[in-house]
């Protein structure tokens, strides 16, 4: 009886651990491990941080505003934009490529992966080994634009008067290795004019010396700027799609005006750390998929001359490859600097 006694007692010591292994043990596990909690599609259990590395009144926020909307309602939890600019875009990558909370995810763009690993002698972030491609968004074609004071009605003749002016005409960019700035450069290097470049710390703060007529003209992306087409407090001169824009159809392109297969399109895409579990990354990008292509977001991209593109993280990774071999050579051939 008092062997009984011992082995039932025993058993009953046992009891609570394997109640704990089979309840709060796996919770335990699951907090220590992300992707274990996830994997039955719990993610996310609070707001979603949406980082935008660059300041407000530009395309980027334009694009992230419009896909974190969407993503609000397919997600159950809120999503929330958070500008944080400085540096190019790198002060907001050092700081999401660092983060691990499964909950903030930034969104990528041409100048912080396609032009800052190839300007700046070190970054504070690895472009490829730091993040998890999670969907390409959307591509914003640049228009070349000019302050009403320059007596050019299109990019020939604007290219003629530039050439006449070597050096006097100003530009300007949200930044050294903006996408404003590659725009301009490469436009400069197929024309073969020579204008000084102003760079400022965002587009917002650009485009308010654009418009009193501090600066004589920009290439900006298509969302920021058309609303100054059509009020005339700017001109575009030509676009740098591949065909013309149904919102500004007497606008030829640059390729139209003598450089034929000329085109420049900014593009925003969405990248989580590469902390995140891949579960959560898998699910992020389903939702992100539909959230682009929800009407009420191609509807609103599409009256900004946004195309809304969406894809999967492994053609993200791909489109990000060939767009760094692209402007590696531009941007040798330009020797652009950062600031």
């Amino acid at each position: 009886m008092l062997a009984d006694h011992r082995r039932e007692t025993a058993a009953e010591r046992l009891s609570p651990r394997r109640r704990f292994l089979q309840a709060g043990g796996a919770l335990g596990l699951a907090g220590l491990l992300p992707g274990l909690a996830t994997a039955q599609g719990t993610w996310p259990t609070k707001s979603v941080r949406f980082v935008v590395p660059f300041a407000p009144g530009g395309s980027s926020e334009i694009v992230a505003r419009s896909t974190a909307a969407e993503l609000s309602n397919t997600l159950g939890q809120s999503v929330f934009v958070d500008n944080k600019p400085g540096a190019a875009g790198n002060i907001a990558m050092s700081e999401v490529a660092r983060s691990d909370d499964q909950h903030t995810i930034i969104l990528g763009h041409i100048g912080t992966l396609a032009v800052n690993p190839f300007i700046f002698e070190k970054l504070p972030y690895d472009a490829n080994r730091d993040f998890k491609p999670v969907s390409l968004l959307a591509k914003v074609p640049s228009l070349y634009v000019v302050h009403p004071d320059v007596p050019a009605k299109n990019l020939k003749e604007f290219i003629a008067y530039a050439k006449a002016k070597p050096g006097k005409l100003s530009y300007g960019s949200a930044g050294n290795g903006s996408a404003g700035h590659l725009a301009f450069e490469y436009l400069k290097m197929t024309s073969g004019v020579f204008m000084l470049h102003v760079p400022y710390r965002g587009t917002g703060p650009m485009l308010t010396d654009l418009l009193s007529g501090r600066l004589d003209a920009s290439a900006i992306g298509a969302a920021a700027i058309i609303p100054f087409i059509k009020s005339g407090k700017v001109r575009c001169i030509a676009t740098g799609s591949a065909q013309r824009l149904p919102q500004l159809p007497d606008v030829p392109t640059v390729a139209e005006q003598g450089y034929p297969g000329f085109e420049m399109t900014q593009w925003y895409g969405m990248l989580a750390p590469a902390s995140m579990a891949p579960a959560n990354v898998a699910k992020l990008s389903t939702e992100t998929m539909k959230a682009v292509r929800a009407p009420a977001a191609l509807e609103r991209l599409r009256g900004d001359a946004a195309e809304s593109i969406g894809g999967t993280p492994e053609q993200f990774a791909q489109f990000i490859a060939s767009e760094q071999a692209r402007w590696k050579t531009v941007i040798a051939r330009a020797n652009i600097k950062p600031d």
